[in-house]
């Protein structure tokens, strides 16, 4: 996310929301990837039009026409359709097409009928989320940012005991006791201090393995 301006994050977090349950694969996380991503693309387009123009690339449109395109999902559309003209830049994806997938997100979200999406509906409408998001934020490689989000946000691997440097600390400092319980220095450092668990297990046992080696010679 450190290289895309602060302004968008609130549709970005929405791309990572929607690909996190795309992946999942679970009819109910499908149903939902949908609704996000549509939702996505809404926000994006409404987050644009209600920036600062100096956040985007000092663009400026009339008050009149902003609220007009404020005004529901396809209007934020036709925007997008006006804004492409201008810009003089192709439109991927056609405004019928993203309506198709809108009204596959109602029915899941307001129908009676909510069977799990299919496939085919939820590529279409993700590769709409991501192209109107880099068309509006002029964003290089969204499907990459999204996919790096989502393993920053992957909880860290726990660090793991390791023999070599338990064996080495006990051997050197023993055991130690806390109020009336008694405990491996071992298993006190690991657990209060990891970093110097391993500092100091490493060179404990560095040191041990050149003294046996010395030995043997």
């Amino acid at each position: 996310m450190s290289t895309l301006p602060p302004w968008t994050s609130g549709p970005f977090e929405l791309l990572v929301h929607a690909e996190g349950h795309l992946l999942s694969g679970e009819d109910f996380d499908r149903r939902i990837a949908l609704i996000t991503f549509d939702d996505a693309i809404e926000v994006a387009i409404t987050t644009y039009l209600t920036l600062n123009p100096i956040q985007r690339g000092g663009r400026t449109y009339a008050r009149a026409d902003v609220e007009k395109w404020l005004d529901n999902y396809h209007s934020k559309l036709t925007f997008l359709e006006t804004e492409l003209t201008v810009r003089k830049q192709a439109l991927v994806v056609e405004k019928s097409h993203i309506i198709w997938a809108h009204d596959h997100r109602n029915e899941q979200y307001h129908g009676g009928q909510k069977g799990t999406p299919e496939k085919q509906v939820l590529a279409f409408i993700r590769g709409a989320a991501l192209w109107v998001f880099a068309v509006l934020y002029e964003a290089a490689d969204v499907e990459h940012l999204v996919g790096q989000a989502l393993l920053d946000a992957l909880p860290e691997t726990p660090p793991e005991r390791n023999d070599r440097y338990d064996r080495a600390l006990d051997r050197e400092y023993g055991m130690l006791d806390v109020g009336e319980e008694s405990y491996y220095v071992s298993e006190l450092l690991f657990s209060v201090d990891y970093q110097a668990y391993r500092e100091v297990g490493n060179r404990l046992s560095s040191l041990g393995t050149r003294i046996d080696d010395e030995e043997d010679g």
